[in-house]
C-alpha cells in the first residue's frame, strides 16, 4: 500500500513508439515524471517534443498499434497496465483531461449541460437531478455567466475562453485527482490566457487537484508550475523547479525558449530582441546522432556529434542532459 506521503503520479522510463509505413517510431524516449498531489507539474516544448503524447499515453489514447513501455503508477496501479474495465473506471473520474481544443473536443451537436451530467451519471451513478446540480455548481464555479441558460446552448455559442471555461468543468465534474491540461491557453489572447491560468490555480487550491500542465511558453509556466520538464525530440533534457529554471537555465535549449519570449519595457534599449532557435525540430523517424539539439545549438562541440547526453541530476532535484553546459557557474 502506498504511503501517505508518496507521489500522486509517478511516470517511469516511459517509451512510446507510433506504427509509420517505415515501421515503429519512437517519439517518446525515456521520460520520468513525478507528481505530487494538489502540485502543478509542468511540461514544456516547441510541438513536436512528445509533450501531448506524454499525456494521452497516461489515460491509453493512443493510436491503434502504439507500443508502450514503462510505468505510470497512480497510487500503487500503474496506468499503462490497467484492463480495458479499471481504465474506463479511471478515465474522466481519477485523471480527466482538458485538451487543446475545446471546439474540436466537445460534440457540436450536444447541449453543453448533457456534456457535463453524462459522464457525472455514468461514474458517480447520481440521479439526473442531482447531475443537474451538480453541473449548475461547475459552471458557476468556473465563472460561467447564467449557468443554468448554458446547460441549455451548446458549444459554439460561446467565446473561446468560456469554451474553455466549460470543458475544465467538465474535466472536474467527478472531483478527478490529476488534471492533464494540454495547451489550455492556446489561441486566446493574453487576457483570456491569464483569465484560464488564474482560474486552474484558484482550482486546485479549492479542490487540491494535481495538474500537468502542457505548453510551449514558459512564460505561462513561470505563472503556476512549480516544477517543469523541458522537452525536446521526446526526451527530457532539463528539469527542475520553475524559478529555477526561469532565472538560470542551463540547457542551450531551455535558453533558446526563453530567449524567445516577447519583453516589455518603456526604453527600447533596455529591452532584449527576441532570439528565435534557428532551424527546426527533428522529425521522429530522422533524428541526428549524438544529442539530438546539436544541429540547432549554438555551444556544440565535436562530442555532442556522437554522444547522446543522459539526464543527469543535480544539486536541488534538478536535471541536466548537456555535454557543455555552458550555464554552469
Amino acid at each position: 500500500m502506498a504511503s501517505s506521503d508518496a507521489p500522486l503520479l509517478e511516470v517511469s522510463q516511459l517509451r512510446i513508439k507510433l506504427p509509420t509505413p517505415q515501421g515503429l517510431v519512437t517519439i517518446v524516449d525515456g521520460v520520468d515524471l513525478v507528481i505530487e498531489a494538489g502540485k502543478v507539474y509542468g511540461i514544456a516544448g516547441e510541438s513536436g517534443s512528445g509533450k501531448t503524447i506524454t499525456a494521452l499515453s497516461l489515460l491509453r489514447l493512443l493510436p491503434q498499434g502504439a507500443v508502450v513501455e514503462g510505468r505510470a503508477m497512480l497510487g500503487s496501479r500503474d496506468l499503462l497496465a490497467l484492463g480495458r474495465s479499471d481504465l474506463r473506471s479511471v478515465r474522466g473520474r481519477e485523471v480527466a483531461m482538458v485538451f487543446q481544443d475545446p471546439m474540436t473536443s466537445m460534440h457540436p451537436m450536444i447541449p453543453v449541460g448533457r456534456q457535463l451530467t453524462d459522464h457525472l451519471r455514468a461514474h458517480l451513478r447520481t440521479s439526473r437531478a442531482n447531475a443537474r446540480r451538480r453541473a449548475i455548481e461547475l459552471l458557476t464555479d468556473v465563472r460561467i455567466p447564467d449557468p443554468e441558460g448554458a446547460l441549455r446552448s451548446f458549444p459554439h455559442q460561446f467565446s473561446g475562453g468560456m469554451r474553455q471555461r466549460i470543458a475544465i468543468a467538465i474535466a472536474l465534474a467527478c472531483e478527478p485527482k490529476l488534471l492533464l491540461a494540454d495547451e489550455p491557453t492556446t489561441a486566446l489572447d493574453v487576457t483570456v490566457q491569464a483569465g484560464i491560468i488564474r482560474l486552474l490555480d484558484r482550482l486546485r487550491r479549492e479542490t487540491g487537484v494535481a495538474i500537468l500542465l502542457i505548453t510551449h511558453d514558459l512564460g505561462v509556466m513561470s505563472s503556476i508550475a512549480e516544477w517543469v520538464s523541458v522537452f525536446y525530440a521526446g526526451r527530457v533534457v532539463e528539469s527542475g523547479r520553475t524559478a529555477d529554471i526561469i532565472g538560470d537555465p542551463r540547457h542551450p535549449y531551455t535558453r533558446g525558449l526563453l530567449g524567445s519570449l516577447p519583453a516589455f519595457g518603456t526604453d527600447a534599449e533596455a529591452v532584449p530582441q527576441l532570439r528565435p532557435i534557428a532551424g527546426q525540430p527533428p522529425s521522429p523517424a530522422d533524428r541526428p546522432a549524438g544529442c539530438p539539439f546539436h544541429t540547432r545549438c549554438d555551444y556544440a562541440e565535436d562530442r555532442c556529434t556522437k554522444q547522446l547526453p543522459e539526464l543527469l541530476q543535480m544539486t536541488g532535484g534538478r536535471g541536466l542532459a548537456c555535454l557543455v553546459d555552458p550555464g554552469a557557474a
